[in-house]
Formats: structure tokens, C-alpha cells, sequence
């Protein structure tokens, strides 16, 4: 019997092997998503650059073995981590939008409440996705994330509001992604002093200014 079939207390080997994988991540999200963890500029906290195997290990409660299991080194998880909170946010976005009414407003205000909803829910979120990191592997992924969303932003533009592709589309999707994510950084860190309701209307209304629709 193979080590991958073998059972222990009813649940097998790959699935106890993703639950401390699933443990690691958390406890990544966690580490890296504290309260003054990425901001670099501040001063404060602990940044990237700190989180290391043993103290990922010590928050999931895991032996250092397991995290090899999952993960070759502290850069893997890092990636990993970082991939998860944009899975969360991007898949939860795209949701919103496909279930708002049928109208340019509405499709817009549905994603950006989904995104401000989601990090006042779990600051970790955006914390890791919209502050400007240190390391460099995940430097690297925030800007392929950014460059994702942007994308993504063009693909709802040119369907929801008939905008043609081209390069006017183009620059209106990386100005909405990175003001969007300034914006969110700052009313993080109490920069931008708003209440939810208010920080959505006011980035919806920005976003519909910017794409040039109504």
C-alpha cells in the first residue's frame, strides 16, 4: 500500500498533507498580514523580509517537517500566501459583478463594495495584496497580480460597457487597479479616514469617471 493511501484516523494521506498545507498558508496570512507588517515606509512592524520557517511553524502548531512537505523554502510560501489572497479577492469580485443588476453603476459599485468588504472583514488581505512589499519574489507577484487585474478590468469594460480594446482601454484599467489599490492602502493604515459605505461610493464614483460611462 502506498504511502498516499494509507489511512490515519479515517482521513488520508494527501488530505491530512493539505490540511497542514491549508495550516501554513494561514498561519502565513497571519505573519504577513499583521498590522504594520508591510509598511515599509512607516517604519513599523514586521515586513516580509522577517517571517521565517520556524516562526510559520510555531503559529500553525506544525513540526518544521511538514512545512518541506509543501513548501521548498520561505520564498515558496510567501508566493503561496500571496496567491491565496488574491484568489480570495479576485474570484469573490468576479462573483459580485456577475450577480449585480444590469447596469454600468451597478456592476461597478458591486465590485469595489466586494473588494472593500472583504479587507474590512480580513485586513490581512490587504495588507498583503495592496501594500507595496519588500521582498523581491513578491514584488515580482504584485506586479503580475496588478497586470492580472488589469486585465480582468478590461475584459469586464469591454463586455459590461461595449468599450473596445485598444490602448485608451488599457491605460483606464492600470489607473482604476492602481488607484484602487493606494486608496485601499491608505484607508488601511488610517491615512484616509472614511467609513465603508462612503469609501465605496466615492471609488465607484472615480472608477465610472475614469472608464467615461454613465
Amino acid at each position: 500500500m502506498t504511502s498516499s493511501a494509507r489511512v490515519y484516523a479515517g482521513v488520508e494521506g494527501d488530505q491530512r498533507r493539505a490540511e497542514r498545507r491549508a495550516q501554513l498558508i494561514e498561519a502565513g496570512l497571519d505573519l504577513l498580514g499583521a498590522a504594520g507588517s508591510s509598511g515599509a515606509a512607516s517604519g513599523r512592524g514586521r515586513s516580509e523580509a522577517t517571517v521565517s520557517v520556524r516562526g510559520v511553524c510555531k503559529r500553525a502548531g506544525l513540526a518544521s517537517r511538514y512545512f518541506y512537505e509543501s513548501f521548498d523554502d520561505r520564498d515558496a510560501l510567501l508566493v503561496a500566501v500571496y496567491d491565496h489572497a488574491v484568489e480570495r479577492i479576485a474570484a469573490g469580485t468576479l462573483r459580485a459583478v456577475a450577480e449585480a443588476p444590469q447596469s454600468e453603476r451597478a456592476f461597478v459599485r458591486a465590485g469595489v463594495a466586494h473588494i472593500v468588504r472583504a479587507v474590512a472583514e480580513d485586513p490581512r488581505l490587504g495588507r498583503i495584496i495592496f501594500s507595496a512589499p519588500v521582498n523581491s519574489v513578491l514584488a515580482q507577484r504584485r506586479l503580475e497580480s496588478a497586470r492580472m487585474f488589469a486585465g480582468l478590468a478590461t475584459a469586464q469594460a469591454a463586455d459590461l460597457f461595449s468599450m473596445p480594446a485598444g490602448p485608451r482601454l488599457d491605460v483606464v484599467a492600470h489607473f482604476v487597479v492602481g488607484g484602487l489599490a493606494q486608496v485601499m492602502t491608505a484607508w488601511l493604515d488610517g491615512t484616509v479616514d472614511a467609513d465603508e459605505a462612503d469609501l465605496v461610493e466615492r471609488c465607484t464614483e472615480l472608477m465610472i469617471a475614469a472608464a467615461g460611462v454613465r
